[in-house]
């Protein structure tokens, strides 16, 4: 069955002012499944060309808690306490930090872990 949901490309910045970033995941959130999901394909050689003295443990740990607010629950703190939808906005609300969303995109699917990992291929793994 298709349905709609709405998904964002996960970014990190690594120098806010200077603009620059690179893809590293795609987030999703369907109201008619309540679901909330991230699909990460970290590439530290790219990042480090972006940012050759970045702290890619760092990235990760931010990552990771990005990671955890999808999931939800008490691990992520009070934001983990939120419904599907909350921690949807919270996660692709503007901000001016390392780990940032493209605008959130509405699409249509019956098949979400297929379309993620087209996202995937076409605008976070390197190109081929």
């Amino acid at each position: 069955m298709r349905v709609v949901f709405e998904y964002a490309i996960v970014r990190v910045v690594p120098h806010v002012e200077r603009e620059e970033f690179v893809n590293v995941g795609v987030a999703y959130f369907c109201e008619a499944r309540a679901q909330l999901h991230l699909r990460l394909a970290l590439d530290e050689q790219r990042l480090k060309t972006l940012a050759p003295n970045v702290d890619v443990d760092e990235i990760r740990r931010h990552l990771e808690a990005f990671e955890q607010v999808c999931r939800g629950g008490e691990q992520a703190g009070p934001i983990g306490e939120l419904s599907p939808r909350e921690r949807w906005r919270w996660l692709v609300a503007p901000r001016s930090t390392t780990i940032q969303t493209s605008a959130a995109h509405a699409a249509l699917s019956d098949d979400l872990e297929g379309f993620t990992d087209r996202v995937l291929d076409r605008v976070v793994r390197p190109l081929r």
